[in-house]
């Protein structure tokens, strides 16, 4: 559906139909348009993500209506998935903005809501796993010593047990890295880290026809945790925003929608988003590499592939463009 744009949606007979041509609204203050239901995220749409937007709307659309039509509820969801800082929340948010105001009501749901520990506790554990296994591969591998372990607890302190550099001075610390991201790749993004089951149940909801539905809510710290009841009455098309959209443990998603980033540009942004602290640690350098080889196995069952430029490119292609990084 490329190069094709669409003006409006009517109903005949229960069905979603198509007519005329769409022309992007202008969007005089970016700030007015309604974000996902993240607390505290800092979402700030440029012009852009508002371009990115434009581009990826009218092939969604594509996919979207004939989903809608045969879905007994006339329901259908969307997930906006890539690496951290990448621009799902603005790009979500847009689309969701978009479908509000050709009469589809949207609402953005943000997947940052739902790991099984508080955000600040998770750092910590993804933390632990990592270190837990970096000691239990020295001690397999016969290259744990005493003095070394008194090496490696200043670098922890330091949080420099995780860098590359530091082993080059340390040889040894090259086999706790090993085994310590191993650990890490094995807790990443499964459900181990993320209760992909009570987002489903939300999912199997909304698209049964539920007009009300508890969300949850939460900060970074203890106790910011809450649930808030939200009114999909006139809701068709969920929207969830997330590094984990498009994972197998989650059910129900109709169309996954991956924007691409190397793990470089997704440090810039989360420099440029400033969402937590030490973004350029060694340690979130290593997570995010391993998100990106998470995203990248993901990326076969992707229905719409955005590059960086707002480019939409088939799988072969993306394999290319991953393949000159």
């Amino acid at each position: 559906m490329s190069e094709v744009t669409l003006k409006e949606i009517s109903t005949h007979k229960e069905k979603i139909v198509l007519e005329g041509a769409w022309i992007a609204p202008n969007i005089p203050d970016p700030s007015d348009i309604p974000k996902g239901d993240m607390p505290g995220d800092k979402i700030k749409i440029s012009s852009l993500h508002i371009d990115k937007a434009k581009i990826v709307f009218p092939e969604l659309l594509d996919k979207l209506i004939p989903i809608l039509n045969e879905h007994p509820c006339r329901k259908a969801v969307i997930a906006v998935h890539g690496g951290s800082g990448v621009g799902k929340s603005e790009i979500g948010s847009l689309l969701s903005y978009y479908l509000n105001g050709m009469g589809i009501g949207s609402y953005v749901l943000s997947g940052d809501n739902y790991p099984r520990r508080m955000p600040i506790f998770n750092d910590l554990e993804r933390l632990r796993v990592f270190r837990d296994g970096g000691i239990k591969g020295l001690v397999s591998k016969k290259e744990y010593t005493k003095e070394r372990n008194c090496i490696l607890h200043e670098l922890q302190d330091s949080g420099n047990d995780s860098s590359p550099e530091m082993a080059k001075q340390y040889p040894w610390l090259s086999v706790y890295q090993e085994a310590g991201r191993g650990e890490l790749k094995s807790y990443l993004g499964t459900a181990s880290e993320i209760d992909f089951s009570e987002l489903s149940g939300i999912i199997s909801q909304f698209k049964n026809g539920a007009t009300e539905i508890l969300l949850k809510r939460m900060g970074r710290e203890e106790k910011e945790l809450w649930y808030e009841c939200i009114d999909f009455g006139n809701t068709k098309v969920l929207v969830i925003e997330w590094t984990h959209g498009n994972n197998l443990n989650l059910q129900g998603v109709d169309i996954p929608i991956l924007l691409n980033s190397t793990p470089q540009e997704t440090l810039e942004h989360r420099r440029l988003r400033n969402r937590d602290g030490a973004t350029d640690s060694p340690f979130t350098t290593m997570v995010l590499n391993l998100e990106q080889d998470m995203l990248f196995s993901q990326a076969p069952r992707a229905k719409l592939i955005v590059t960086k430029n707002g480019e939409i490119v088939s799988f072969d292609d993306y394999v290319e463009l991953m393949a000159k990084e």
